[in-house]
């Protein structure tokens, strides 16, 4: 069974930062696999949108509302997803959910895994 855990969350001023984290444990009972990771979030009211991720090449993706302020990383020895979320604005205030896959390659890939999300408040 995959559990994800999602941690660092809280609450700040505008300006200030956060790292949020991500940990996958468990199997899915195969081998020769790689977790390709996202962070999503989710505002009261409106859908859930992708913030960050790290692709099955290693590239790193962010959202245009992210880019600049937040830095994504990855340990995959460990099946870690770190956000590092800098110059937070008020509009960052979400639910932060980690997402998980286990891929063979780009497009060979498990059901999707979730955490249950970490809270992100961000005060003006």
């Amino acid at each position: 069974q995959v559990q994800l855990v999602e941690s660092g969350g809280g609450s700040v001023q505008t300006g200030g930062s956060l790292r949020l984290s991500c940990a996958v444990s468990g199997s899915i009972g195969i081998t020769d696999y790689k977790y390709v990771m996202t962070w999503y979030r989710q505002a009261p009211g409106q859908e859930r949108e992708f913030v960050s991720g790290i692709a099955f090449d290693s590239t790193t993706k962010y959202a245009d509302s992210v880019k600049g302020r937040f830095t994504v990383s990855q340990d995959n020895a460990k099946n870690t997803l770190d956000l590092q979320m800098n110059s937070l604005k008020p509009e960052d205030t979400a639910m932060y959910y980690c997402q998980a896959r286990a891929c063979y390659t780009r497009s060979m890939c498990s059901r999707e895994y979730w955490g249950q999300g970490t809270q992100v408040t961000v005060s003006s």
